[in-house]
């Protein structure tokens, strides 16, 4: 591991959360333009930005270092990144040791010709967004979509031995007739399934609130359907879930605006330029690529701490007609 010290300080903020879990945002570009995620027409970074595949590399090999157990790879779409496999590879062989596990969340239009170099890599299981298997439905989600290439890379997925859980963010009045219809298709394929409520990142074309579909509502409607079993075992992230049917899929909630999970949070984000945010709610953050240009280790090591200390006890999401969104950044800016 690149500049291990197995004296470095362990990774505590200022609330007494310890932190176990990074996500990395490789790139902010995606080949998709989903209405909840992004404008049309996005201005995207200038390429002398964006953090090299090495700098990101060793910046997170340095939360390894420092306990970090999971490492989660995202964009933007992580998988049009030009040579991200070589950063999967060099993370992948963290795994077993250092690393409990590192994942990937993708929209899955590349899945199929990366899903076995993925597992070979060291990645076992994948997030897929997916709003929607109605071809008309999710081609407007994204702009212009094919939900067929999706549906492919997920089945690829499969074929290479690669846990699935379908992320679907719950829209009302564009796919909240779906939802219940979406978890009987991931138990008959054996995939988990979590809900996210929409979160106010970034300026997009639509108003949000049109859209916002509380999650408590939605479990109201499922508990009609489906057994579902209240099921304490997570993954590091924020979802609460629950066992459904008692099988093995589990249904994932994630809640950030009607339950907040702050209290308990583990996690924080690496962006593409290489800025550390505490927070998916909160403009604070820390150059960390500048540090470790500037002063190595020494300095990288620095920012993380004082990154951390200054960490949010929790975010400030709201939803309200006409509101601004609660940071003007994008969430594929941050990952997911």
């Amino acid at each position: 591991m690149t500049n291990d010290d197995s004296t470095a300080a362990p990774l505590i903020d200022g609330f007494g959360r310890t932190i176990r879990y990074l996500r990395v945002s490789v790139t902010d570009r995606c080949d998709l333009r989903c209405r909840y995620c992004m404008a049309e027409h996005m201005t995207f970074l200038p390429r002398a930005k964006i953090a090299t595949l090495e700098e990101l590399a060793i910046i997170a090999e340095r939360f390894i270092a420092r306990g970090v157990r999971k490492v989660r790879l995202s964009g933007g779409e992580p998988l049009v990144r030009r040579d991200v496999l070589q950063l999967v590879e060099r993370l992948g062989r963290h795994v077993g040791t250092a690393l409990d596990e590192l994942t990937m969340t993708t929209n899955g239009t590349r899945l199929r010709d990366h899903a076995v170099v993925l597992r070979d890599a060291g990645v076992r299981r994948l997030n897929v967004s997916l709003d929607s298997r109605d071809p008309a439905r999710f081609r407007h989600v994204t702009r212009h979509g094919d939900v067929a290439q999706v549906l492919d890379g997920i089945a690829a997925a499969r074929e290479a031995g690669l846990a699935v859980k379908i992320n679907m963010v719950a829209l009302k009045g564009v796919n909240e007739d779906e939802i219940a219809a979406m978890l009987r298709w991931c138990v008959a394929e054996g995939h988990d399934l979590t809900l996210i409520e929409t979160m106010p990142l970034g300026a997009v074309d639509e108003d949000r609130t049109d859209r916002f579909l509380p999650l408590t509502a939605v479990k109201e409607r499922l508990d009609r359907s489906f057994a579902l079993t209240r099921d304490e075992g997570g993954t590091g992230g924020p979802a609460r879930y629950w066992r459904v049917d008692g099988g093995a899929t589990r249904l994932g909630l994630i809640s950030p605006l009607t339950n907040n999970f702050c209290d308990g949070c583990n996690r924080v984000r690496l962006t593409t330029e290489g800025r550390l945010y505490t927070c998916l709610g909160h403009d604070d953050h820390r150059d960390l690529r500048a540090a470790l240009r500037d002063g190595g280790i020494a300095a990288l090591d620095a920012a993380i701490a004082d990154a951390l200390m200054t960490k949010p006890e929790r975010h400030d999401f709201r939803i309200a007609a006409g509101a601004a969104p609660a940071v003007s950044r994008h969430m594929s800016v941050t990952g997911g």
